[in-house]
């Protein structure tokens, strides 16, 4: 029995204590500089509470407290890098990715603590450790594809900067989505460049198109350039969406809804929507990555996280055994639970 199993069954109450001071001192970190009311608010508690446990992290020297509010130390940030393998035990985090991984039947599984769909933190973890795993896969010349959306904004913000390896190209895999800039490829596919010290270049096409604008557009030059590169591609990244909360943002008519309904799909992915099985019940006419292509590109990394989002993981993961997913806590466990109540 390891030191932290000891713990658990002398003193379980350290290790509650231990989660709590962590999570306090990562939403210190994340929102710098913040008082103690505004931290109050973000982790739902009292602020006496909040009080009592800012104190103890002060007479640590973890944090400082100045008139613009709370800060994290140099010591508390290498503690709280120290400390996440420790919650990741704490947790099960290893066996919970074993798990997954025989559940999905896919090369690699990759669990952040926590729920996305309730902590903002957990969406940010989710994009340092893409983007981290992203970085250590990088080599010489490649082509990187990203897609739009919340979660891959995340990663593209958490991407620590500074050069990888020489000549790399990063391009959206998609055209664009919806209003929200912060959340296209395009800006996203930049952003990571300038992270990364490389190259980019744009797709400047809306996402859904008819037939005719589709036809024209891909004859101009710079379209046909970036299109080329989609089929050459050395890694994409990827968001993993709900069948539902896509369809909305793509402004599907009501009999389109209705359609995806009947066909029970639950997935998204560049376009192309699925059932929990992985078959494609539907697919939008769009500019960037074919379903296809997707299958020929040597690496792939899917990223969603939150309990709601569970079915659409299931449902992308069918895809491909070789790719790798990067998720949460909340949405392996309800994955886990879906499987176990089908089984029975």
């Amino acid at each position: 029995m390891n030191l932290i199993e000891l713990e658990k069954k002398i003193v379980p109450e350290i290790i509650d204590i231990l989660e709590l001071r962590y999570n306090i001192l990562r939403n210190i970190l994340y929102n710098e500089p913040i008082g103690r009311r505004g931290l109050a608010v973000k982790l739902n508690m009292g602020e006496r509470t909040i009080r009592t446990e800012v104190n103890i992290l002060k007479e640590q020297g973890l944090i400082t407290i100045g008139t613009m509010g709370m800060y994290v130390t140099e010591e508390g940030k290498n503690l709280i890098d120290s400390l996440d393998d420790v919650v990741r035990e704490l947790r099960g985090i290893s066996e919970l990715e074993k798990a997954l991984k025989e559940i999905l039947n896919v090369k690699n599984v990759i669990i952040v603590p926590g729920n996305a769909d309730e902590n903002e933190l957990v969406l940010k973890d989710m994009g340092k450790t893409t983007s981290v795993y992203m970085r250590n896969l990088i080599k010489d010349n490649f082509i990187l594809g990203v897609t739009g959306g919340t979660t891959m904004a995340r990663v593209a913000e958490e991407m620590p900067p500074g050069k990888v390896s020489e000549n790399v190209q990063v391009i959206p895999a998609r055209g664009g989505l919806g209003k929200d800039m912060e959340t296209q490829s395009n800006s996203i596919a930049a952003r990571i460049a300038k992270k990364l010290d490389a190259n980019y270049k744009l797709l400047h096409v809306p996402d859904n198109i008819d037939q005719n604008t589709l036809n024209a557009l891909l004859e101009l030059q710079d379209i046909k350039e970036v299109i080329e590169l989609l089929d050459k591609m050395n890694m994409l990244v990827f968001g993993i969406g709900r069948a539902d909360v896509m369809a909305g943002r793509r402004h599907l008519s009501k009999e389109q809804i209705e359609l995806l309904n009947r066909r029970e799909a639950v997935g998204e992915a560049f376009g192309h929507y699925f059932d929990i099985n992985g078959s494609e019940v539907w697919n939008t006419l769009t500019v960037g990555i074919t379903l296809e292509s997707f299958r020929k590109i040597p690496l792939v990394i899917g990223v969603a996280g939150g309990e709601r989002k569970a079915e659409a993981i299931m449902a992308v993961s069918s895809l491909r055994k070789d790719m790798t997913i990067i998720t949460d806590e909340a949405a392996a466990n309800r994955i886990i639970k879906i499987v176990n109540k089908a089984t029975k």
